[in-house]
């Protein structure tokens, strides 16, 4: 993979933006936050036109309520063909955090997080997809 270098005109204000998004993020230079910032897009537009892409979805819930963990893993099992791996983690006596691995089409992907998302003791749920190829 070669690098092509390029000239760049921003408004002042625009720049000052760039420099705190590198700031915020620790790049060590302008050009890690805009490759950052194109890959971003990249995988945003993959993600909106159902492409295949892999991901997680993590979720930290409390393993005293409502059953989470054996709803969550029946509805694992509705979308095994979806699923590479999970991870248990034990946080403290009542919170677990689950991370589970997923490869599919952005839409199914969504849809599994939502469902697992939306099981009552939840306390908090994301999912996170990145590009598969």
């Amino acid at each position: 993979m070669s690098v092509i270098r390029f000239g760049v005109s921003l408004e002042d204000h625009v720049m000052h933006e760039l420099d705190e998004y590198v700031k915020e993020n620790k790049f060590p230079n302008r050009s890690q936050a805009i490759r950052n910032l194109i890959e971003k897009n990249s995988v945003e537009k993959k993600w909106q036109c159902n492409n295949e892409v892999a991901g997680a979805i993590v979720i930290v819930y409390d393993h005293h309520k409502n059953d989470v963990s054996n709803k969550s893993n029946d509805i694992q099992h509705d979308y095994f063909h979806l699923i590479l791996s999970a991870q248990h983690i034990h946080l403290s006596h009542d919170l677990c955090l689950e991370t589970i691995a997923v490869k599919g089409e952005a839409q199914q992907l969504t849809e599994l997080a939502d469902k697992i998302i939306a099981l009552k003791g939840v306390r908090h749920g994301k999912l996170v997809m990145s590009r598969a190829d």
